[in-house]
């Protein structure tokens, strides 16, 4: 089993800046992929970015040039840093992995996935 907490959530104003963090442990062989996602009331959950296990970083259109998003295996955390929030990023984010539990499981591509709990970020003057 594998948990994923994310926090960093808070309001800040327009234009301002806000660092999420996603700290995974558990069975882990490896990765496929993690990603943070967000959702407001009456919508669908959205993919906001993602790596994967090789580095390779795809963003949704709404977010690119203000958003990163970036891994520190060490200590087991993935990280997404939102530059330039405006008042439609306001939304609960959550953290996602898709991951390999053992070596056999990456052999036969079975994956599992995990969602933490979500951290509420709200942009508003």
């Amino acid at each position: 089993h594998v948990q994923l907490q994310a926090s960093g959530g808070g309001l800040v104003q327009p234009g301002g800046s806000l660092s999420l963090s996603c700290v995974y442990s558990g069975d882990i062989y490896k990765f496929n992929v993690v990603a943070w996602y967000r959702q407001t009331p009456g919508k669908q959950r959205e993919l906001v970015a993602t790596v994967d296990d090789g580095g390779l970083i795809n963003y949704a259109d709404s977010v690119k040039g203000r958003f990163t998003i970036s891994r520190d295996h060490a200590k087991n955390t993935v990280y997404l840093q939102m530059n330039s929030l405006k008042s439609w990023d306001t939304a609960v984010y959550y953290c996602y992995a898709e991951t390999y539990t053992t070596y056999e499981d990456y052999l036969g591509r079975r994956k599992m996935d995990y969602w933490g709990k979500g951290t509420l970020v709200t942009v508003s003057s």
